[in-house]
């Protein structure tokens, strides 16, 4: 089936439905769909609707992710705070946590929340966006199950660990970084794998220290630890990868070392038998007030002249135009307000699975075509 969308209210309303039929709250079920869907709006497919079913229902299910999350605050100081999420609903947490952030940066210039016992919290930008619509930066990162393998490694012992930055602007669309410190995310390697395509070469190791392509197959080595991800940079020191490593590094601390959380193995989500556990994944999220330095109008002005100035430097020989971070994902945001989100069969077909297994009442739109 080609060239198949859903709405944005249709799939909204669905994916509530669905989560609440697992034993999510209603209004815990808002955030989650809401979350997902903004990955899609911005057009970064890999941690939208296409982790839905497999990232949380499925994981629901397996009972080994709670439905209704129990949030504890451990610390709370008038700057910083410390969560335990008890293996809740990750966007959940997290929501709760930058709103504490960002709560405590309206108050004192600066905020900084984090977070133990947490799940996927699905796009990290989502966070950093909710500090932007408050004339905040926002900055956040989360570890996650190893992917990574270290300079010189092939095992893979770091998470994909994004580290998230957010500015306001005074353009139409803020400054967003939103990138994994690996070469490649598992969420795009499953998409790739969905679409029945191969990893580009180069981006993925196996335990012989050569390059894996094969999608499917780098999805089941990555859980065996037989392969592993390669740093922003690659494998080795040649192309710098070693700064990629570093970065995943400080991401790791970050979100274990402050909380006194889980990090590396300890989020491998399988038991020395082999059964799936859950995985205790940690957050941060940093709120900084540009009014308690030279305000907020000063820092917009800056932030735009710079993007600006970057933007309309010399394009290379064959190059249309230069982009800033955030500007393509605003220009898709754009268009999928129009078109909805696109979808592939195999996501098609997922979408359907939980709609006959949880007994939802409901015909796609899709259907009728």
């Amino acid at each position: 089936m080609a060239n198949v969308f859903i709405g944005f209210d249709e799939i909204r309303s669905f994916m509530e439905e669905a989560f609440q039929k697992v034993g999510v709250p209603l209004e815990d079920a808002k955030v989650c769909a809401d979350v997902l869907i903004e990955s899609d709006l911005r057009g970064i497919e890999s941690h939208g609707i296409n982790r839905f079913k497999g990232f949380y229902i499925d994981r629901i299910l397996k009972g080994i992710q709670e439905p209704v999350t129990q949030i504890e605050i451990v610390r709370d100081t008038p700057t910083t705070a410390v969560i335990d999420g008890h293996n809740g609903m990750g966007m959940v947490i997290a929501k709760k946590a930058m709103h504490m952030a960002i709560t405590k940066a309206k108050q004192l210039g600066l905020g900084m929340v984090v977070v133990r016992n947490s799940t996927h919290y699905g796009i990290a930008g989502y966070y950093a966006s909710m500090a932007i619509k408050e004339n905040l930066i926002g900055i956040t990162g989360t570890n996650a199950r190893p992917s990574i393998a270290p300079t010189f490694g092939v095992s893979n012992m770091l998470g994909t660990n994004p580290l998230t930055f957010g500015m306001p602007t005074d353009e139409a669309f803020p400054f967003v970084l939103d990138a994994a410190t690996s070469i490649i995310q598992r969420g795009r390697i499953e998409y790739y794998a969905k679409k029945g395509i191969d990893t580009p070469e180069g981006l993925v190791v196996g335990k012989d220290g050569k390059s894996l392509t094969d999608s499917e197959r780098i999805l089941e080595m990555l859980v065996k630890n037989e392969a592993a991800l390669a740093p922003l940079g690659g494998i080795g020191e040649t192309h710098a990868g070693y700064k990629g490593y570093g970065y995943a590094t400080v991401v790791e601390m970050l979100s274990s070392a402050l909380q006194a959380g889980s990090f590396l193995h300890m989020l491998s989500g399988i038991t020395e038998d082999g059964k799936a556990k859950p995985i205790p994944i940690g957050h941060f999220f940093i709120a900084i007030n540009p009014d308690f330095f030279m305000g907020i109008e000063s820092f917009k002005k800056t932030t735009g002249d710079i993007l600006r100035q970057l933007r309309d430097s010399e394009v290379a020989p064959g190059e249309s135009r230069i982009y800033t971070a955030g500007e393509k994902e605003y220009i898709a945001s754009i268009e999928r307000t129009k078109t909805g989100i696109p979808l592939n069969d195999a996501l098609i077909k997922e979408l359907k699975t939980v709609r006959d297994n949880l007994k939802i009442d409901h015909l796609f739109s899709f259907e009728t075509i």
